[in-house]
């Protein structure tokens, strides 16, 4: 057992910290406030092949894994910038089409989101269901050698940048009659598709969307891997790098605000000489954060070796585990940083304040820690299913 990173990793981590911080939370607070997107600095680590570090090497990406972009996401948070679009894109999309995609689609996708020239987003969520794909509204059925999708889905991230969204539908099994899961690949400007920005209390540079779907018209090769059996397999395998990489975001952010407020304590005198750091009832919660965001960060590592390894199932667990952890963590750590800066802490200046809406978020979703609570106790403690 190592928790060391190899050479490659190390100089991956310190070229994304640098990166990082040429640009700083100033900069992703000033794209967010005035309505637009981080396109310089995911331009540039695209070019340096950060983006696609977990893609394979024949498709233009660097052969690594989960491991590797987690590194990526987590520097990035840690200098400020933490970008939702990370989680959705090269984690989700490049892992399903990677995994699960046909030879031709990997062609076609996977060198674009490699160099960030192109972005896929993802669309499970839907209003009445949630995550819940057992009871997805949204449906595909056959019309001719072509595919009509109709739903409605929200809370989807970045569409706006996106070239194509992977929509997860349902599908009618001619074998049995009952519907099971499948995915396509959509073009963001296809016919019957519009959308409608949510309004967030987040200083996001991404936006939310509801997304309707009437009559969606899409290809047969729209459809994700060789037949409709590739369906449930493809939706999982996206699952678990997401909640490993929001974990690895969620750590960083904490990594971040443990930072900025340390500097602060450390130097800042109110009572004589001494600084207020010095005093326990302002240091003992930053260590308490700081210890927590460590753990978290221990548990993300074990979920990322566990599904580069091909563990999926142990991944599973892992990466729910460090789900939860990174996002009660990162919420902490934003917040005992706010309370130990003071009216500081609620300036745009100090930029900690701007991060407590999307460390919030970071406990609801993608998904909420009570379901990973439910996952756990189910799973992990043989406890019969409460939901």
């Amino acid at each position: 057992m190592t928790f060391d990173l190899t050479p490659e990793q190390d100089q991956l981590r310190d070229a994304v910290r640098a990166l990082g911080r040429r640009y700083g939370h100033g900069y992703f607070v000033e794209k967010a406030k005035a309505g637009e997107h981080t396109t310089e600095l995911w331009a540039e680590a695209g070019r340096l092949g950060y983006l696609g570090v977990n893609i394979p090497t024949e498709y233009g990406g660097g052969g690594g894994g989960i491991t590797e972009l987690a590194i990526v996401c987590e520097e990035l948070a840690a200098a400020g910038c933490p970008l939702l679009l990370l989680v959705v894109s090269p984690a989700i999309a490049a892992t399903v089409l990677a995994r699960h995609g046909t030879e031709e689609q990997r062609k076609r996708h996977l060198p674009g989101l490699a160099d960030g020239s192109a972005k896929i987003v993802f669309a499970i969520t839907e209003p009445e269901a949630g995550s819940n794909f057992h009871r997805l509204g949204t449906v595909a059925r056959r019309d001719g050698d072509d595919w009509l999708l109709n739903g409605r889905k929200c809370y989807i991230s970045g569409v706006d940048e996106a070239g194509h969204v992977l929509v997860v539908a349902r599908t009618e099994d001619s074998s049995t009659g009952k519907l099971k899961p499948a995915l396509f690949l959509v073009p963001t400007d296809a016919a019957g598709l519009t959308r409608s920005k949510l309004d967030m209390e987040i200083v996001s540079p991404e936006n939310q969307f509801l997304l309707y779907l009437d009559d969606v018209r899409v290809p047969a090769d729209a459809l994700v891997g060789e037949s409709l059996d590739a369906g449930l397999p493809a939706l999982f395998a996206g699952l678990n790098p997401e909640r490993i990489t929001v974990a690895a975001m969620g750590a960083g952010t904490g990594r971040y605000a443990i930072e900025r407020v340390s500097e602060y304590t450390a130097t800042r005198k109110v009572w004589g000489g001494r600084s207020i750091g010095s005093h326990q009832g302002v240091a003992h919660p930053l260590a308490h954060a700081a210890v927590q965001v460590e753990l978290a960060r221990l548990m993300i590592q074990k979920a990322a070796t566990l599904y580069d390894a091909g563990r999926d199932l142990e991944a599973g667990v892992a990466g729910n585990m460090a789900k939860y952890a990174a996002g009660e963590a990162a919420a902490l750590a934003v917040d005992t940083a706010v309370q130990a800066l003071g009216g500081a802490g609620m300036t745009t200046e100090y930029g900690v304040a701007t991060l407590l809406g999307a460390v919030r978020a970071g406990r609801i979703a993608p998904v909420s820690r009570e379901m990973i609570l439910n996952f756990v106790a189910q799973h992990v403690l043989g406890q019969d299913k409460s939901y």
